[in-house]
């Protein structure tokens, strides 16, 4: 797309995103991709400011990869989604939310005109060598609460959507799992020194 107004962001969501930001966002395809189980989290790492999942019939902190939605490239695949626009302070925040994935601009590769830049988030090499390790041992689950969102927000969009949904996406390969989130506080700021 040429001639971007500078200072003026988007994001397109295709997952999560969807449902947080569709009543505030514009209805847009990105070909060339395909929705696949691409990243996870290591259940068993604490990071302050982030979450982990918690099973919902006992408690217990399951030793888990929890996988979540990516993109990958296929060419003949169109991936339908939301575009909203986003403040760069926003985008900050959304970067460290998403920590998983690497923010990657798709301005040019989104089928609808939009001014300013259009921002989507890839899996980054380290989130998708978390599932691949998950995988390989057995232990990559996905959340029903977050599978379950995602599919809330494409049927909020209508059955039209719902549908283009199902067909540009490739999951059903991992196991659900009845998990609960915890969002875990950032660590407290250092104390700071007597005068």
């Amino acid at each position: 797309m040429g001639g971007l107004s500078p200072g003026l962001e988007h994001l397109f969501g295709y997952a999560s995103l969807v449902l947080d930001e569709g009543d505030h966002g514009t209805v847009a395809r990105l070909p060339g991709y395909r929705r696949v189980w691409g990243v996870a989290t290591d259940n068993l790492r604490a990071i302050p400011g982030y979450k982990l999942y918690l099973s919902r019939s006992d408690g217990s902190r399951p030793a888990v990869h929890v996988a979540f939605i990516d993109i990958d490239p296929h060419p003949s695949s169109v991936v339908n989604g939301v575009v909203t626009p986003v403040s760069r302070t926003e985008l900050e925040v959304l970067d460290l939310r998403e920590r998983n994935y690497d923010r990657v601009d798709v301005s040019g590769q989104i089928e609808a005109e939009f001014p300013g830049r259009v921002w989507t988030y890839r899996g980054s090499a380290e989130g998708r060598e978390r599932l691949r390790r998950g995988r390989a041992e057995g232990r990559a689950v996905v959340s029903r609460d977050y599978l379950e969102k995602v599919r809330a927000g494409f049927a909020a969009l209508g059955p039209d959507h719902e549908r283009a949904f199902a067909e540009s996406s490739s999951l059903d390969d991992l196991p659900v799992a009845d998990l609960e989130r915890l969002d875990l506080p950032p660590d407290p700021p250092p104390a700071r020194e007597p005068l």
